[in-house]
């Protein structure tokens, strides 16, 4: 149900391929932590399990978006010729993600780490639920950051030009964000002198 809601988001199918690879990746994490811990498969567990491949599917989601955005603006710009040009488009768009990321995965898993040492009527329950979830988010955050831009540039691969030679020297982060931002100036007062 998951993949057909997000094919239908992207109408694309290696960007849906590439969104649920993140839910097997956020599994994994969650798996270890339980047998850890010595919990077996429950409701509680189950419905943990379910939260969390929805939230590694909407990372996943705004990965891709942010991966996307940097790559036809590349290419609006006429810049998306060589394999070069693609990785510092990828490079722009994963490092957008990377504080927001880690914003959000480190305020879910400090809300779950007291549900995680509670006390009391319902803690079970609710150990069960927060486990999975927390090494999940974990495993999630630092394979999406790093396994999504990587798949992401094997696809987009296949459009752009492989040369050999050396390659052009690294532009810092303040570079590609100062030139993105007058590729989006550009686009504007172009749209604007159109309209």
């Amino acid at each position: 149900m998951a993949g057909a809601v997000v094919g239908w988001n992207f109408t694309s199918v290696p960007e849906t391929f590439i969104i649920l690879l993140s839910i097997p990746f956020a599994m994994t994490g969650s798996i270890w932590l339980l047998w850890l811990m010595g919990y077996n498969l429950s409701i509680a567990v189950w419905v943990g399990i379910i939260a969390l491949a929805g939230l590694a599917a909407q990372t996943g989601t705004v990965m891709i978006i942010y991966l996307d955005e940097a790559f036809h603006a590349w290419q609006r710009a006429g810049r998306m010729k060589t394999q070069h040009d693609l990785f510092e488009a990828i490079t722009y768009g994963a490092v957008q993600r990377v504080r927001p990321k880690l914003m959000t995965v480190s305020m879910i898993t400090l809300g779950l780490v007291p549900a995680l040492w509670a006390h009391g009527a319902g803690a079970e329950a609710i150990q069960r639920i927060a486990a999975p979830m927390i090494r999940g988010l974990i495993t999630s955050t630092i394979l999406t950051l790093e396994i999504v831009p990587a798949i992401y540039s094997l696809w987009r691969g296949r459009q752009v030009e492989w040369v050999k030679g050396p390659k052009r020297p690294k532009k810092t982060w303040a570079e590609l964000s100062h030139q993105f931002a007058e590729w989006e100036k550009q686009q504007h007062s172009d749209a604007q002198s159109a309209g």
